[in-house]
């Protein structure tokens, strides 16, 4: 007797099946060995806690979204002069217009570009002698990024860059360079205080010169006595907590109005790496911010000396350090 039409279908389909599934699999395996080649050769710019061991960070300490933050208005940018690789920054203190204008807004008016910051011609020809080392990149940490006049000078140049800036303002503007100079595939904000715990503080901003905030009143006041200092909270975060142990880090650069000492407590399992592995450091020795802050100079010489920091110069009221 023949076999009913329905049983004549299945054992079609199911041959149809074994002979066909062998065949797919074979062009889905190098299809799924691409994939996971380019996933894991992908950089990780998310930052998560440096270890399993730091549940107790909040969300709020997870990197900044530049594209879920408010647009800062107006924006004014325009390019560095005076460095091997031009790069946007965008103001976040405009003066007081329109009598008294910040000195690059009257350059920007007059067709010149934005006066030089001294530390993105650093930052550049110091990560020059990496680039020529052939090094392979690496990341750039930027402790009070202000508005990214040294994180967009490394990024610029190919360095991923982990940046901390408390000031919302400052943020903003940060956004902006992200977005002016293409760079928001290596650039990573936090909008914290690094500090050496994770928690909150008071900060002052010092209206019409953000770039002066402080953690101390006192510090905050040194420079402009006469202008209007706002209190406002913020979160502190450990750099540990943020750098996973795997990460090169090529360079610390720390601006931080006199909380420098509290930074570095902050960072020291990142500063204990041996030798030829450790971070050159950049840091602000103003002994007058230093000890707004109940903090000097030798006290943080000594913590350095304790990791292994002991080869430091001063330049200008930086200080560049490294384990010779």
């Amino acid at each position: 007797m023949p076999a009913p039409l329905a049983a004549s279908w299945r054992r079609h389909a199911s041959a149809a099946a074994s002979s066909s599934t062998p065949r797919t699999l074979l062009l889905l395996v190098p299809v799924l060995i691409l994939l996971v080649f380019v996933l894991s050769r992908a950089p990780d710019l998310t930052f998560a806690p440096a270890s399993a061991a730091s549940p107790h960070l909040p969300a709020r300490l997870r990197p900044f979204d530049c594209y879920a933050s408010p647009q800062a208005s107006p924006v004014l940018a325009s390019l560095v002069e005076g460095v091997p690789r031009p790069f946007l920054y965008s103001l976040a203190d405009l003066g007081s217009l329109p009598d008294r204008p910040h000195r690059n807004i009257a350059r920007l008016l007059k067709g010149k570009r934005f006066r030089k910051p001294d530390i993105s011609q650093t930052i550049q020809e110091l990560l020059a002698g990496e680039v020529g080392r052939g090094s392979g990149g690496g990341v750039v940490v930027d402790v009070g990024a202000n508005v990214g006049m040294a994180a967009f000078a490394a990024a610029v140049m190919g360095f991923r860059v982990v940046a901390f800036e408390p000031v919302f303002e400052n943020l903003q503007r940060i956004c902006d360079g992200v977005y002016l100079n293409r760079v928001q595939d290596q650039v990573v904000v936090y909008h914290a205080a690094a500090s050496d715990r994770v928690g909150n503080i008071t900060m002052h901003k010092v209206i019409g010169r953000l770039d002066n905030s402080a953690i101390s009143a006192t510090g905050a006041k040194l420079a402009f006595k006469s202008n209007e200092e706002v209190a406002v909270e913020v979160a502190t975060i450990p750099l540990d907590e943020v750098i996973p142990d795997a990460e090169r880090v090529v360079l610390i650069k720390i601006d931080v109005q006199g909380w420098e000492s509290h930074v570095l407590r902050g960072a020291s399992k990142l500063l204990s790496r041996r030798r030829g592995e450790a971070p050159y450091l950049i840091y602000e020795e103003d002994e007058r911010l230093l000890q707004a802050s109940n903090s000097s100079a030798q006290e943080i010489r000594a913590f350095l000396g304790s990791v292994g920091y002991n080869q430091c110069t001063r330049h200008g009221t930086d200080a560049h350090c490294t384990k010779e």
